[in-house]
């Protein structure tokens, strides 16, 4: 995570906030009361119509905003495009995380929940914030894997076969064929996905020089 947390504070001004945002290259980041409580979050989405820069949403006929909108949702969408401070537009639900949660349920959670970053607290205060750069960061420093020693052939496809096991586009034993070093795979995929996946997971084990494929995609019989 990186300690150095860049804030707002719910007072501050729009364009004081978007100053931040665009000087320190950051999608958003967390709003902090004087008591040092996170209360919101305010980025690019929370910034995308605005009236200073003449992109509030094009006002619709009065039938289709009685159709497509209540009066509540009108007045949420005036707020962020006419709000004055930060406390005005910002998001008040808060998607945080502790210190000591595993960095695989955190890349989870920011999928999940399409998330540019999250701030990490300990007892209700700011200690940090995790970004998808932290995370590419991380990666950064996982040394490469380096190759083991010669293995025959025999054991590199018993290789490719854990590698596959329990995946639903997995390809069975038999269809897999390992002579010097180069795997020869064979089966039926239904998508480009499945023979991507299907290429990495045997490129992935060490001692494979090279993958082959002769794989096919399921005939079609027209309809009459």
């Amino acid at each position: 995570m990186t300690a150095f947390v860049i804030t707002a504070t719910p007072d501050m001004a729009i364009h004081d906030a978007a100053t931040l945002l665009v000087e320190d290259h950051i999608g958003s980041m967390p709003v902090v009361d004087e008591n040092g409580q996170v209360v919101g979050i305010v980025g690019e989405r929370d910034l995308p119509h605005r009236v200073e820069n003449g992109t509030c949403r094009r006002k619709r006929q009065w039938w289709l905003e009685l159709l497509l909108s209540s009066p509540r949702g009108q007045a949420a969408r005036y707020v962020k495009e006419h709000g004055h401070v930060v406390g005005d537009v910002m998001c008040e639900e808060v998607i945080s995380i502790s210190g000591d949660m595993p960095l695989q349920q955190i890349a989870d959670l920011m999928e999940r929940r399409r998330l540019e970053s999250v701030p990490v607290l300990k007892d209700g205060k700011l200690i940090g914030i995790v970004s998808r750069a932290n995370l590419i960061r991380a990666l950064v420093r996982v040394a490469p894997a380096v190759e083991s020693a010669s293995r025959d052939d025999a054991s590199l496809r018993d290789a490719i076969v854990l590698t596959m096991h329990g995946q639903r586009w997995g390809l069975p034993k038999r269809g897999m064929l390992v002579k010097d070093g180069v795997a020869h795979l064979w089966g039926v995929m239904e998508s480009v996905e499945e023979k991507q996946a299907i290429r990495i997971a045997a490129e992935s084990v060490p001692g494979v020089k090279r993958v082959e494929y002769h794989l096919e995609f399921p005939n079609v019989i027209p309809a009459l």
